[in-house]
């Protein structure tokens, strides 16, 4: 699926193992963010529509939790195959609607595809255990159950990789899946479905329905879907978790983020400047595990702080599908306008500008939403910036005294997505990983991005939930767990 300056796509929902036009009055442009042309029009599906992808979720219910997991499987066997032959499509749809540079883009179906790869080991990570003569003659046994119906409502900043930290193993489990992308990016799901289609798995075992507000309520209030996922912002993660927690269903809602990278003076400069540079301005900053604030301790403050704006100078904006480019645009003109009112906030308070992204043009792509590599010092951990979320390509440098003054700066953010060390010392390692309040923990690395095996972790409000995307928490979160206690004379 390809789109052009001169062709508009036509975005339509799947529901019952078929494309169908939306009757949605409301439509939204899609814009591609580096050239600013409409590429799409994305319609406003109403709960009519929803309820219908339900229904069609709920007419083959059983007979896909009938079918064995290891037959279920086989179609994972293969999606995973029509993900890898059609990368290049795939990364070049993220690239026009998100703004990606065309490797970021190949990275992240990469680890959508990883996702697919562990859920394919569903017939032995869904078992359960049993223990024979609790009692005399009585054996007990825990077996799992798929949940049923569930749903996903996922971000702009990861179109291809974000739903399949949840579809593969929801139908893995046996679970009939709903996804709602965010109508930013609704390109990506229009191709992966495409493939999903090639598959033939039962009519109703995925569906996609785009859409807003009103498809989002939708989902939450439907009696017949049992477990929500979610990835976004922290007001509407805490809004997606109470009304869905209210209406019974289990929920995981991935939050906002402010991740800290601490650099030590015993650190490796030049690594952890590299590493430190590509988690704050790869994917133009908009990654909820991007390193926002770097807090140098001690004698690191000058020297990093001059290495961090030497790179950041260097790094070449563009359209992500040209050659040479190592960052791309933010997502939309709103975003552009909010992340420069924050930087020239946080000039005002104090912080001192080193590299200041405002007013970035790019030669060919004037009217992209373009915000260049920002680098602010001697910012108050105390300040606005310190505190806010910037989805954007600005990095803030706050100092410290000691890895203690440090750890305690981390401690007072609100969120605990992630938080990394920069250090060439184990036993200080230790002690961080020990006492930081983050759920991801990167030592030396500035992306502490989890593999698909493991929990895509997420503390304080950055997650609310109990179990997390991806892995065994997958597993957990997509099956109902049954004890069965049996006596036979």
């Amino acid at each position: 699926m390809t789109t052009t300056a001169t062709q508009i796509a036509d975005i339509l929902n799947y529901v019952g193992g078929e494309w169908r036009r939306s009757d949605a009055n409301e439509t939204l442009d899609v814009v591609n963010p580096a050239t600013a042309e409409t590429i799409a029009r994305v319609p406003m599906s109403t709960a009519t529509e929803v309820d219908a992808a339900v229904e069609a979720a709920e007419s083959v219910k059983s007979q896909w939790r009938r079918t064995p997991p290891g037959e279920r499987v086989q179609f994972l066997f293969a999606l995973k195959q029509l993900l890898e032959d059609n990368i290049d499509d795939l990364a070049r749809t993220v690239v026009m609607e998100n703004g990606k540079t065309l490797a970021e883009a190949k990275g992240e179906v990469r680890r959508a595809i990883e996702n697919v790869e562990v859920a394919c080991g569903i017939p032995m990570l869904m078992q359960g255990y049993n223990l024979e003569d609790i009692s005399e003659g009585i054996d007990e046994s825990m077996i799992r159950q798929p949940v049923g119906i569930v749903a996903a409502i996922t971000p702009f900043n990861f179109p291809a990789m974000i739903p399949f930290w949840y579809l593969p193993y929801a139908i893995a489990c046996g679970s009939c899946f709903l996804l709602k992308p965010s109508e930013k990016v609704p390109l990506t799901m229009q191709l992966a479905f495409r493939l999903l289609e090639r598959l033939n798995l039962p009519k109703g075992v995925v569906g996609l329905i785009n859409g807003g507000r009103e498809a989002v309520d939708a989902i939450l209030d439907h009696p017949k879907i049992r477990a929500i996922s979610f990835v976004g912002s922290t007001p509407v993660a805490k809004y997606i978790y109470s009304r869905s927690a209210a209406n019974g269903k289990r929920v995981q809602c991935q939050g906002g983020a402010k991740n800290h990278a601490i650099v030590l003076p015993d650190a490796n400069l030049d690594n952890a400047t590299k590493v430190v540079g590509e988690s704050a301005f790869a994917c133009a900053g908009q990654r909820c595990l991007a390193v926002s604030v770097a807090i140098t301790v001690g004698d690191a403050q000058k020297q990093f702080r001059d290495s961090i704006a030497a790179l950041a100078t260097s790094i070449k904006m563009g359209y992500g599908l040209d050659d040479g480019v190592r960052m791309g645009p933010v997502i939309t003109s709103d975003s552009r306008s909010r992340i420069e009112g924050l930087i020239a906030k946080g000039a005002d308070d104090g912080a001192k500008l080193v590299c200041d992204g405002r007013g970035a043009k790019v030669s060919k792509y004037e009217s992209g939403n373009f915000v260049g590599p920002t680098v602010l010092d001697d910012v108050s951990p105390s300040s606005e910036l310190s505190a806010t979320e910037v989805f954007g390509p600005v990095l803030s440098l706050v100092h410290a005294d000691t890895l203690e003054d440090a750890i305690a700066i981390i401690e007072k953010s609100q969120y605990g997505n992630a938080a990394s060390l920069f250090t060439t010392n184990g036993a200080t390692a230790r002690r961080f990983k020990y006492a930081a309040p983050a759920g991801n923990i990167g030592i030396n690395i500035g992306v502490a991005a989890p593999i698909a095996y493991f929990p895509f972790s997420g503390w304080k409000s950055s997650f609310f939930g109990d179990l997390h995307a991806q892995g065994r928490d997958a597993i957990e979160f997509y099956t109902e767990k049954k004890v069965v206690i049996e006596r036979w004379a």
